[in-house]
């Protein structure tokens, strides 16, 4: 899929601004349940990134990859591999602050993901190698 800066979607999701483009990708071998559930668990990490970073909900980006063939342990409970990518922003504060949100947001129902089932990268990314709108972040 390939969105055109002028899409809706690019810009809720990901914006050229200082200090933007948080993303995060949430794969799980859980269901996840309707639209309205994964609109609603978007919502609450959306919040919990910008919270986190200190950046605006407008800027984070989110994606949800359910019901995927996944094993941890030797066991297909459900589980989770998360990544969190940003430009700047990425500490030991944040990143603490943030896995204990997305453990709690995780582990309630119907997802069920208990904390010791679910890895999260946090990556920071430099300007030059992230591109947004025909450009990259240093310009």
């Amino acid at each position: 899929l390939f969105l055109s800066s002028s899409d809706p979607r690019v810009v809720s999701c990901c914006r050229r601004e200082e200090g933007g483009m948080p993303s995060l990708t949430i794969q799980t071998n859980a269901d996840l349940g309707s639209e309205d559930d994964k609109k609603r668990l978007m919502t609450n990490l959306t919040q919990a990134v910008a919270k986190g970073l200190g950046k605006p909900d407008s800027y984070v980006c989110i994606q949800l990859q359910d019901k995927q063939v996944m094993m941890w342990g030797g066991s297909t409970e459900p589980c989770a591999l998360c990544q969190l990518v940003s430009l700047g922003s990425i500490n030991l504060n944040n990143n603490k602050a943030i896995a204990a949100q997305l453990s709690q947001l995780l582990v309630e129902a119907p997802l069920n993901i208990k904390p010791d089932r679910c890895y999260i990268e946090f990556r920071d990314v430099s300007r030059e190698n992230m591109g947004y709108d025909g450009k990259t972040f240093a310009g």
